[in-house]
């Protein structure tokens, strides 16, 4: 869901930078907002969370800049071209031009000519298609020169064409590495580790792709959690339980002054605070829902109380209630 919401998060900047270049007309400013609050609602991504926002950002790079890259990748090597034809049986005079011109680019690598380089490969791939070295060459003298997005391109053909070629998934890993793709980084640095078992260069790569992961923190409600209570309150809801019915308790809930004068609850309540429970308890939506009501002067039944889920699960935590 990470990757998803990541791509979220860079349509939301450029909608909002659209606006803000004037790209958009401000009379069209309301429609974009309707648009972003609802692909934000429908990925879990929440445009006022400072904290969630800088997590999923890809800044300093922008969705308009990686577009712009990849339709210079298609112009220049075309993703959806097969490999040129070559006739069976390639001679031996032609395998040597091919490795004429690899040598040649390796020499380019080595001063820096990126795009001379890249011209080199591909020189060669024209000649020997078949040859996974060129394609992988060809991708690092493209990250060289930081278009990683067309170094994917070359490394993954260069392991459609040799599926052992280990290097190729050294090359796609440092790509989508450089493109923030960590988890995809990973997978390639793991697929390469399955052929190469004792690569270092690999394992290194895999770990450090690995820590720079960060995990889904996105929950639905129906796996959240509920705060953890101190010892010693396992037994506070039947007590509740058997207070209820009581006079002046709305809906079979206790009245305060019953619940004040009750020296157990009063003594688990004092521990709760005292060990700083109370706080985290309070965080939970449903119970600060619950208080929120019984300050009105609302009360909730205990049965209203026992059908909502969140409440349920939490009173099965003080202990016997919902069993």
């Amino acid at each position: 869901m990470e990757k998803q919401q990541r791509l979220v998060v860079s349509i939301i900047d450029f909608l909002n930078q659209s606006v803000t270049d004037g790209t958009v007309k401000a009379d069209d400013k309301e429609s974009l907002d309707i648009a972003i609050q609802c692909i934000s609602e429908a990925f879990g991504v929440d445009p006022s969370d400072s904290k969630q926002m800088d997590t999923l950002s890809i800044k300093p790079a922008t969705l308009q800049n990686i577009f712009d890259v990849y339709l210079k990748t298609m112009s220049k090597v075309g993703s959806a071209s097969p490999p040129p034809a070559q006739p069976a049986g390639l001679s031996a005079a032609d395998k040597a031009k091919a490795e004429k011109f690899k040598v040649t680019g390796n020499s380019q690598m080595t001063s820096k000519q990126y795009d001379d380089a890249i011209a080199s490969y591909s020189e060669a791939i024209a000649i020997d298609s078949e040859n996974p070295i060129y394609y992988s060459n060809r991708a690092a003298a493209y990250s060289s020169k930081g278009d990683h997005l067309a170094a994917v391109g070359d490394a993954e053909q260069a392991i459609s064409v040799d599926p052992t070629y280990v290097k190729a998934y050294h090359r796609l890993g440092h790509a989508q590495y450089a493109l923030s793709d960590f988890k995809s980084a990973a997978d390639a640095f793991e697929r390469g580790l399955e052929i190469e078992p004792a690569n270092a260069s690999l394992k290194s790569a895999l770990a450090s792709a690995k820590a720079r992961i960060v995990p889904d923190t996105t929950a639905t409600s129906s796996d959240a959690v509920s705060p953890e209570l101190p010892q010693g309150m396992g037994g506070m809801a039947d007590m509740l339980r058997n207070m209820g019915g009581g006079a002046g308790g709305a809906g079979g809930m206790p009245d305060l002054a019953s619940m004040m004068n009750n020296p157990q609850l009063m003594a688990m309540a004092q521990q709760l605070a005292g060990s700083g429970g109370l706080a985290n308890l309070m965080q939970n939506p449903a119970v600060a829902n619950m208080m929120n009501r019984v300050q009105s002067g609302n009360m909730p039944s205990m049965d209203e109380l026992m059908s909502d889920p969140s409440l349920r699960g939490l009173a099965e935590q003080f202990g016997g209630m919902g069993r």
